[in-house]
């Protein structure tokens, strides 16, 4: 299998019938995310800086907005009648069939203090099943990316490309699980369950946010969960982590990126983890 090339992107090619295709809309998340990544490095550890608190107390960043605005205005060029749905600004074109979902920085928190792990995410939704994710993350300079039957692949640090591929880990008590935080879990009510799986893995870490998942879809740790997570926090994940050969739900075995909570494993320990949190 040949992965798309990252930096060879931004023309469209289209089928015998003139139609786009889901290589044309990698093409152009791929795209997206070179002009976010200019944004957002531009940005980061900047002395001018301007951070302001969201009504629900998170932070909100000039590079989220000005990431979120570049997107939204590209994508009415390029795809005039598709939906957008963006943390910063909403949904625009709730009745389309075809609708991108993206968060301009994942990690917000992580950005404001200096901390390299965040990453915009773009994904994109086609009659209710993601297609289409890009994760880049360009201050770790990783990006990782799939679409629908073709695979997922990553591009490392050294700029070399390679394709993805969960681990195969079959035992809980050899098994490597990230998570987001434990404060997260105690705000949410559901700390025991969290402590129940924990204590029956080989290891756990806090690497948090989209790198937990993406480490799942490269096979680096086995499972990541989290307790309370927005659509557009992982609608961009779901298809890199099952074109690599994971599974992807809810904690109570939904599949997909929109019921708030999120387990992410190697497939062949998705349903004795979920058992923790269905007791």
């Amino acid at each position: 299998m040949t992965p798309p090339n990252p930096t060879s992107v931004g023309t469209e090619s289209t089928d015998a019938l003139g139609a786009v295709t889901v290589a044309d809309d990698l093409a152009l998340a791929l795209s997206l995310a070179d002009a976010a990544d200019r944004i957002t490095l531009s940005r980061f550890q900047a002395v001018d800086l301007h951070v302001e608190s969201k009504p629900d107390n998170t932070p909100v960043s000039d590079a989220d907005t000005a990431v979120e605005s570049m997107i939204r205005e590209r994508l009415a060029v390029a795809r005039p009648d598709d939906a957008v749905l963006g943390e910063e600004e909403g949904l625009v074109g709730g009745g389309a069939r075809r609708r991108w979902i993206l968060d301009p920085v994942d990690g917000t928190k992580n950005f404001v203090r200096g901390v390299p792990v965040w990453g915009t995410l773009l994904g994109l939704e086609i009659d209710g099943e993601m297609v289409v994710g890009v994760a880049s993350a360009p201050a770790m300079s990783r990006r990782w990316w799939g679409a629908r039957g073709t695979g997922a692949f990553t591009r490392d640090a050294t700029g070399d490309t390679r394709a993805l591929r969960v681990s195969s880990v079959t035992r809980l008590d050899d098994a490597f699980m990230s998570f987001a935080s434990i404060e997260g879990w105690r705000t949410a009510g559901r700390l025991d369950e969290f402590l129940h799986l924990a204590d029956q893995v080989w290891r756990t870490r806090a690497y948090g946010d989209f790198w937990s998942h993406m480490m799942v879809a490269e096979g680096a740790v086995d499972l990541a969960c989290e307790p309370v997570v927005s659509l557009w926090d992982l609608a961009a994940l779901q298809v890199i982590v099952e074109e690599a050969g994971g599974r992807f739900t809810d904690l109570s075995g939904q599949r997909g990126p929109g019921h708030g909570t999120i387990l992410t494993t190697n497939g062949a320990l998705h349903d004795v983890a979920l058992r923790s949190f269905t007791r």
